[in-house]
């Protein structure tokens, strides 16, 4: 049986990226992603800033998606965008984008959960993985969110743990920041901590009752050692650097392991799923691969392009939507806070 064609322009522009794929179906033809060099700078997203910079991204990133997917805009079925949640200023370039190309081009528009894309990216026409089943479990982790999720089946999910602070991402870039190195620091760490002693400092594991995270009490702890430790030794920093980012990234993994074991226990489900930008970190991915042995888990981990925000993902989600004939009105609005359903 011959399958009828959709293709999903999708939109995304949450934080500091700007990004805009096109799908066939479940089928990426382009995913195009623009980053901001501009926050470098400042050791961290600067709101005002990246809102300017999508105005100047979006129109450039949306056309060459297009012509990597060789599709006329008049070909396009509808148009998924980032609602949020992220960064008000940022998702209304987006948001007001996609609703006036919508209009002008007369298709349908589609509204998207940004974590929950970061889960339904699993989803996408891969050969070389293979798709979750549900029910299962999703982590979520990056530099805003820290979740553990019961995804019951597409738009179907149940937050069982979040971060009652920082996200794990944020715990990562602002370890990195102590430590000296430059914004965006939590794959720095990660390339650090592959040459370094895992073992060779102990940092406290906060006490979080249920599913719940919390890493701010971590940060502070590490902020301390390293001002008691270059009390004593100017230079430890810069002598122990692989063996401290081995240590911090060894106690970060810890909890969400710890953590992500506690909630299969709980509901009985050996499948799991990562999604998010520190999905890219090289040790949880490890983590995650070895607990397939040892633990009995059927684990999913996402592509390296799919990990960090990107429209592709939003497009996986709009194109679901569009099975179900779920539009958005052109009255929809953006949502800082936006949590999932």
């Amino acid at each position: 049986m011959t399958v009828e064609k959709k293709y999903i322009l999708a939109i995304e522009s949450s934080c500091d990226d700007t990004s805009a794929a096109v799908l066939c179906n479940n089928k990426v033809l382009s995913n195009v992603v623009a980053a901001q060099e501009i926050h470098e700078q400042y050791g961290g997203v600067v709101p005002e800033l990246a809102s300017r910079a999508h105005q100047q991204h979006i129109v450039p990133v949306v056309h060459q998606a297009l012509a990597k997917a060789n599709i006329d805009k008049k070909r396009l079925s509808a148009i998924a965008f980032t609602r949020g949640p992220g960064l008000m200023g940022s998702l209304l370039v987006g948001t007001s984008f996609a609703k006036s190309l919508a209009l002008g081009l007369d298709v349908p528009l589609i509204g998207v959960n940004h974590m929950q894309a970061h889960i339904l990216a699993h989803f996408i026409d891969d050969v070389d993985r293979e798709k979750p089943n549900f029910p299962f479990l999703a982590m979520t982790i990056s530099g805003g969110h820290t979740q553990i999720v019961l995804v019951k089946n597409y738009f179907d999910m149940e937050i069982l743990g979040e971060t009652l602070d920082d996200a794990v991402g944020e715990a990562f870039d602002k370890s990195a920041k102590l430590l000296g190195l430059p914004y965006p620091g939590g794959p720095l760490i990660d390339k650090h901590a592959q040459q370094g002693n895992a073992k060779a400092f102990e940092f406290p594991k906060p006490k979080v009752d249920g599913l719940n995270f919390s890493f701010s009490g971590l940060k502070t702890s590490i902020l301390y050692f390293i001002q008691r430790e270059t009390r004593k030794h100017p230079d430890f920093v810069k002598k122990n650097l692989h063996d401290i980012c081995a240590s911090i990234q060894y106690t970060i993994l810890e909890i969400l392991m710890e953590k992500l074991m506690a909630a299969s226990a709980q509901t009985g489900i050996k499948e799991v799923a990562i999604g998010g930008g520190v999905a890219a970190n090289s040790g949880i991915r490890e983590r995650l691969i070895g607990a397939e042995r040892t633990l009995g888990w059927k684990t999913h981990v996402p592509k390296f392009e799919y990990c960090t925000d990107n429209a592709a993902m939003i497009g996986i989600v709009g194109y679901l939507k569009y099975l179900e004939g779920d539009f958005s009105d052109q009255d929809i609005a953006a949502k800082a806070r936006y949590t999932i359903q």
